[in-house]
């Protein structure tokens, strides 16, 4: 493969913390430093959907790629239950009653 093309593949890959993802794989560059980018496709476990997400990798922490098929990857990731960092952040708060008035601090803010 030459430098000036674009590398692009479905692939199982096994990063630190022994963590596996899979997806397709391309580059990133970010700031002038390049990564490694999965996007893992939203895949149906069961009767449970999980939404797609994209991961940005540094080279480093990168133990292995393996390239495989579209549908083997989606069939990885569908069997990992592969879920969003975003799913792991604090729950939303539920939007405020519109009927409440709104309540001001001790500082009157």
């Amino acid at each position: 493969m030459s430098t000036s093309e674009k590398f692009e593949t479905w692939a199982v890959v096994e990063v630190m913390g022994h963590r596996l993802f899979a997806g397709l794989v391309t580059e990133q560059a970010i700031g002038g430093v390049s990564f490694v980018r999965l996007d893992v496709p939203e895949v149906w476990s069961g009767t449970v959907a999980l939404p797609p997400f994209t991961k940005l990798l540094g080279a480093g922490s990168i133990y292995a790629i393996t390239p495989c098929s579209e549908q083997t990857a989606r069939a990885f990731a569908a069997q990992s239950r592969q879920r969003a960092f975003s799913e792991y952040e604090a729950p939303r708060l539920p939007a405020p009653n519109e009927d409440e008035k709104d309540e001001k601090d001790e500082w009157g803010l």
